[in-house]
């Protein structure tokens, strides 16, 4: 059986540009590979199926990191993009630091630069996340089908419920438990509040 949810009528309208949608350069991911050291460079690229949709090429200096790429915008022409972002930190409580991307648009911390035309964050690029588009059933069914995968039931929330995962707490599964039978009445009242009906 399928994950469940419903779309009739979301929060945010589905016009609105996605993230998952748009190519990303990840600051995290780049630190954790070891890419912010100064002296690097190479190229980050994305793929869909298989399929190359991107790259960017990338030289890490002390406070920046400069990127090269083309790109184009629907059927304009290529254009040639060649500029710098700088590079902020902060301190973590227990020691370190978090990397941060400066967006070249806003100058705003941010993890992902979002690289369409000139790379800027998710909101000068006025992109909204996937969840921001959900009604509250789709949001609680997601919720509940994480549940259910941390608990190792099978997804879709019209699948009876399992067992407790051995190993678990007792205390542990029954909040879990508890939580994804929430997010269930949640569901299904929207469900029926929108169709007449309910499982």
């Amino acid at each position: 059986m399928g994950k469940g949810g419903c779309r009739a009528g979301a929060g945010r309208p589905g016009r609105y540009r996605k993230t998952g949608g748009a190519s990303g350069l990840d600051v995290r991911w780049m630190k954790r590979q070891g890419l912010l050291t100064p002296g690097k460079s190479g190229e980050v690229y994305w793929s869909r199926n298989g399929q190359r949709t991107g790259s960017v090429s990338y030289v890490t200096h002390t406070n920046s990191v400069w990127l090269s790429y083309r790109s184009r915008w629907r059927e304009e022409d290529w254009k040639d993009y060649n500029y710098p972002v700088q590079l902020a930190y902060t301190a973590c409580n227990y020691g370190g630091g978090r990397a941060w991307f400066l967006c070249p648009d806003c100058g705003e911390r941010c993890a992902i630069l979002y690289i369409s035309g000139r790379g800027a964050c998710r909101k000068c690029h006025q992109l909204v996340y996937e969840s921001q588009s959900e009604n509250p059933c789709n949001r609680t069914a997601r919720g509940a089908n994480k549940i259910r995968d941390r608990l190792g039931w099978e997804p879709g929330i019209l699948n009876s419920n399992g067992w407790k995962p051995k190993g678990m707490h007792w205390r542990t599964f029954g909040r879990l438990t508890e939580k994804h039978n929430h997010y269930l009445r949640v569901s299904f009242a929207d469900m029926k509040k929108r169709y007449g009906f309910c499982f």
